[in-house]
């Protein structure tokens, strides 16, 4: 629709004529939603719906603030720590977070509190024969903050 409404015609139905031209002309009929239901409008009203939208089509993660980067690193690698399967794999892991950790205390990084604290080895591996030994699900691990 790149003309401009004439003086003197009233816009809805200079409106009316350029859709029922342009549907003459067949410029509606290989739309990529043709044919498909409308989207749920039921959820909450996101300002940053088209972004997301768009992160989401090209496959790009959100980017985390270093703080929170850091305790989801901490919580995949108490995962890692349930899956390890030696002893010295589980000490290998506490050790890679426990350097990463301690190096944000002592330089907090930008963005939130870090709320973390390096966490203890030993305890990971106590957890670690626990689990082996009996099957438990993980538990909370000592010396370790939320």
């Amino acid at each position: 629709m790149t003309e401009r409404k004439p003086p003197g015609v009233d816009f809805e139905s200079f409106v009316d004529k350029q859709i029922r031209e342009a549907t003459e002309r067949g410029d509606f009929r290989n739309l990529s939603g043709f044919g498909k239901p409308l989207p749920d409008d039921s959820a909450p009203y996101d300002e940053l719906w088209w972004v997301r939208g768009k992160m989401h089509r090209e496959g790009i993660a959100p980017v985390l603030p270093p703080a929170l980067a850091l305790r989801k690193e901490a919580e995949d690698a108490l995962e890692a720590v349930d899956r390890a399967g030696s002893e010295a794999e589980v000490r290998r892991i506490a050790a890679g977070i426990n350097e990463k950790i301690t190096e944000a205390v002592r330089r907090p990084p930008a963005g939130p509190p870090l709320r973390l604290a390096p966490f203890d080895t030993e305890a990971l591996v106590r957890r670690w024969r626990a689990r082996r030994s009996d099957g438990r699900g993980p538990g909370p691990v000592p010396g370790s903050a939320p």
